[in-house]
């Protein structure tokens, strides 16, 4: 059957990771995030950022890890500093969230392509992948990118910040919990080849499928 043109992403298992944490990270997203947020847009325009889409594989199905902070959950990444390049931005993020102190340890993070844009007409919680015909002046442009792993590498998580395995599944059709950035992953990834350790993931697990628990907390 053809795969249409289909890109392939290596996923490897979680067990090949090692999972630690450092010292706590100051959650600005958390505090007044839409008051912060009109300030800066009235002094840098729009607020442009990046995360990240991380896979590995769990009992044989794709996960995606996810930070949690108290019951808000988000992809790695962030702000962008005025006129920084959103891939050099986004190693940045990756390097302050997920990367142990030690040079060392360090990963090289590699930034793939883009699969998602959205966007934030008001000083609100909502993000649509497309801007609506009526806004002129959004007030932020949030794009996705897939972000391969290497088969094995150090990950080290502020101390007030959870990181978390979550299947695919679990995100489809839970806007609500997740907010529709993260609930949209399964359609983002729809497109690619998942290749988990030599296997190719062609379709997405349904529940029935396992009985594994959800977010299996790592760090």
């Amino acid at each position: 059957m053809a795969s249409y043109g289909q890109s392939a992403v290596a996923v490897y298992p979680v067990t090949n990771y090692n999972f630690g944490q450092k010292d706590n990270k100051i959650d600005k997203d958390a505090q007044d995030q839409f008051q912060r947020m009109q300030h800066k847009y009235a002094q840098e325009g729009v607020r442009k950022s990046v995360e990240g889409i991380l896979l590995v594989h769990q009992h044989n199905h794709p996960h995606v890890l996810l930070l949690q902070v108290a019951n808000v959950w988000r992809l790695p990444g962030g702000k962008l500093r005025p006129g920084e390049d959103e891939v050099e931005g986004l190693k940045r993020k990756l390097l302050t969230s997920l990367s142990p102190t030690s040079v060392s340890l360090m990963t090289d993070w590699e930034v793939g392509e883009c699969v998602g844009t959205y966007w934030r007409p008001s000083f609100d919680a909502n993000m649509y992948p497309y801007l609506p015909a009526h806004i002129t002046k959004p007030k932020e442009v949030k794009r996705l990118f897939i972000v391969p792993l290497p088969e094995r590498c150090y990950f080290a998580v502020p101390k007030n910040l959870k990181l978390l395995a979550v299947p695919l599944f679990e995100l489809h059709d839970s806007m609500a919990k997740f907010g529709p950035v993260i609930a949209a992953i399964p359609q983002l990834m729809s497109r690619f080849k998942l290749n988990l350790s030599g296997q190719t993931v062609t379709e997405t697990a349904s529940k029935q499928d396992t009985d594994e628990t959800a977010g299996a907390r790592l760090s």
